[in-house]
């Protein structure tokens, strides 16, 4: 799929460096182009990013103006604005990737719509035959507690037969788009009595496993968001691996925002109001097994409060 466009960038990652007067970060550069695997068929590659984490300082004290550099370092004003939601200065810099993923992986993926997507079109171009398949580790029976998860991973003579099934059904639809088609790639005919669908027709009956392509560009303040849903350990393993490289590629970019989004984010909680009321009458030396259900908490809420604070179980209900 999208040949040309992968030589194109395989011929720019041996091409020599080019001299520029723009802020780079040595770490990504030497990611530029760079293939990382991702499932069974698809990347992740960065192909352009604008700004550093200098460039979230030089946003921020524009807007504070003249004399702030003196009162806080680059790395405690990141940290000032990741903690007190500061967005705007993230917004000052910008990632591009290429990213190879399953069509299931790239409907969840679109939801956040905050970046600039070009998909590779099968109105023009005739997809591969590439399809996802999962790990056997990743085939699981749904979640009794949770409708959008995965419960108790399959046995295995179950998980060879899910397996069978989705390689047949996946086979089977491909080897349907290429009789519609009828084209061998370069516009001729294969079979010159049969008639050739559109190609924009003939895309409808594939199922939801087999690969597309996009560049994706998006602002880091939304970057991170996508991450801070899209790494978490209760999205869809599908999406989730996508995601940890990603976050590591982020992290190469901007060391300095991405420790504080770690740190503030993804390693710290938020509490509402009640929360917070019950926080301070623990430092106080109160009983959680009576302050909280005065709170007007939900069940839920309560057991995710206890399970932040690792409060452990209620002794009494």
């Amino acid at each position: 799929m999208a040949d040309a466009n992968v030589t194109e960038l395989e011929e720019l990652l041996a091409a020599p460096p080019v001299p520029t007067r723009r802020p780079t970060v040595p770490a990504l550069e030497e990611q530029l182009y760079k293939v990382h695997p991702v499932l069974d068929h698809g990347f992740v590659r960065v192909v352009d990013y604008m700004g550093d984490d200098a460039a979230i300082v030089q946003a921020a004290r524009v807007s504070y103006g003249k004399g702030t550099k003196s009162a806080r370092n680059d790395r405690g004003l990141i940290r000032y604005l990741m903690r007190h939601r500061h967005t705007t200065p993230f917004e000052m810099c910008e990632l591009k990737l290429h990213v190879k993923l399953p069509i299931f992986v790239a409907r969840q993926w679109i939801r956040h719509r905050t970046a600039n997507v070009n998909e590779y079109s099968a109105r023009y171009s005739i997809l591969d035959r590439e399809f996802y398949l999962p790990h056997p580790d990743q085939l699981a029976v749904q979640s009794s507690t949770n409708r959008q998860g995965r419960g108790e991973v399959l046995d295995a003579t179950t998980s060879a037969r899910v397996l069978d099934l989705l390689r047949r059904d996946a086979t089977q639809a491909y080897d349907t788009y290429s009789e519609l088609i009828n084209d061998d790639g370069e516009g001729n005919a294969v079979d010159a009595e049969a008639p050739q669908v559109a190609r924009e027709l003939a895309r409808m009956n594939l199922s939801l496993n087999y690969y597309t392509q996009w560049y994706w560009k998006i602002d880091l303040h939304n970057l991170l968001h996508f991450l801070s849903l899209r790494a978490d350990a209760h999205a869809q393993y599908e999406i989730r691996v996508y995601a940890d490289i990603i976050g590591e590629l982020t992290k190469a970019w901007v060391p300095h925002a991405y420790e504080a989004f770690d740190d503030y984010r993804v390693g710290g909680a938020h509490f509402s109001r009640a929360e917070l009321d019950v926080l301070r009458a623990l430092v106080k030396g109160g009983d959680p097994d009576e302050l909280l259900p005065k709170t007007g908490l939900s069940l839920r809420e309560r057991k995710a409060f206890r399970e932040v604070l690792a409060l452990g179980k209620p002794k009494r209900s």
